[in-house]
């Protein structure tokens, strides 16, 4: 194989998998690529075994073949190179690596050895906008667990109804977040997909916020997202994901209502003297006002009072300010709707002006 290729357009192509390559991997052949060139096209492989991605590059082809080429050394090496870069392999155990003057020999492995594309069986195929897409997964990957014993909670649920309703789901057991809008498929039944946080959270790069169509092919083991000429493909978390619609309450009849803003600078500033583990601030709410407060018995206490409207009996509660900051940030409305029922009980946060998104949080023990 011979081929030669443009500095830039190859120094991109391998960022863009360095995420999934760089992972440490028992097995070698993990950390390498794999470059198809032929007459048909030219593209770029690289999995991790949970995930796929394949990739179109532009290539001048003098002799097709395949290469299976150690990802995080070649990008490396073209950071450093100026102009055209040549690729050739004579072998299966070295590629030559040439721009200019400067000559490389990379070890190289087998391309055979290379996993196979996992195939997709009894697929189902949907279109929803990348821009929307997006902002689901950022309303929701923050609360996904990231190292839970209960396996399930490491990912987020896509939940597509009949009535086409997309709702994408992340909790860790302590806090869920739910972003729920409306989508021009429909299906025959309802599809549950349980997708990696890691694999959510490097399809995000690759997500963009214009108003252009994402294809998803849903299979019975992997769901493969087809993004302009990139596809993604990954394993699905096999499990039964928790009845997210139980945790949602549906009682809380006391409502706060307080300026977005100054809460996220309020629980900012009074969190600096939290306990670091907890990060707990207590919560004392009237009619009229909110004040928060935090004692740590060897840095000292803090407290801050905001205003609010509150309808009910003056409460007292306590948080991991963490949790409420994360839920905020990924809003955007001016004003938030805190909805409670006691002290103890979950509170429920939404923007004013909607509840397509919806962040429960469970109180701490003052």
């Amino acid at each position: 194989m011979k081929v030669s290729v443009e500095k830039d357009e190859l120094q991109k192509k391998l960022s863009d998998i360095q995420n999934i390559v760089e992972k440490k991997n028992t097995m070698p052949i993990l950390n390498h690529f794999l470059l198809t060139a032929e007459k048909e096209g030219a593209y770029i492989t690289a999995t991790d075994l949970e995930t796929a991605f394949k990739e179109p590059i532009k290539l001048g082809i003098a002799e097709e073949g395949k290469m299976c080429i150690p990802a995080r050394k070649l990008f490396e090496i073209v950071k450093e190179m100026d102009g055209e870069v040549s690729l050739e392999s004579a072998d299966t155990q070295w590629v030559k690596v040439k721009s200019g003057k400067s000559n490389f020999r990379l070890a190289s492995l087998s391309a055979d050895d290379f996993p196979v594309w996992p195939s997709l069986e009894s697929t189902e195929e949907m279109e929803i906008d990348s821009s929307l897409l997006l902002e689901m997964i950022d309303k929701s990957i923050y609360a996904a667990g990231e190292s839970d014993t209960r396996y399930v909670l490491n990912g987020l649920l896509f939940h597509v109804k009949p009535s086409g309703a997309l709702i994408v789901v992340g909790t860790d057991g302590h806090r869920l977040a739910l972003s729920e809008r409306a989508i021009a498929f429909r299906s025959k039944e309802e599809k549950k997909m349980i997708v990696s946080r890691k694999s959510v959270a490097e399809l995000r790069r690759f997500l963009s916020d214009e108003a252009k169509p994402v294809k998803v092919v849903v299979g019975k083991n992997h769901v493969l997202f087809k993004i302009d000429d990139i596809q993604f493909l990954t394993r699905l978390i096999e499990g039964t994901y928790p009845n997210y619609e139980q945790v949602i309450p549906t009682a809380n009849e006391k409502i706060l209502t307080v300026d977005r803003n100054l809460l996220t600078k309020s629980l900012r500033r009074v969190s600096i003297m939290s306990r670091e583990r907890s990060n707990a601030v207590k919560v004392d709410i009237d009619s009229n006002n909110m004040v928060i407060s935090a004692s740590n018995p060897d840095l000292g206490e803090a407290s801050d009072e905001i205003i609010a409207s509150y309808s009910g009996d003056a409460m007292t509660m306590a948080f991991n300010a963490r949790y409420v900051l994360d839920a905020l940030n990924v809003m955007s409305s001016e004003k938030v709707i805190l909805k409670l029922n006691e002290p103890l009980s979950p509170v429920m946060i939404t923007e004013d002006r909607g509840e397509d998104y919806k962040c429960v949080v469970m109180p701490m023990r003052l």
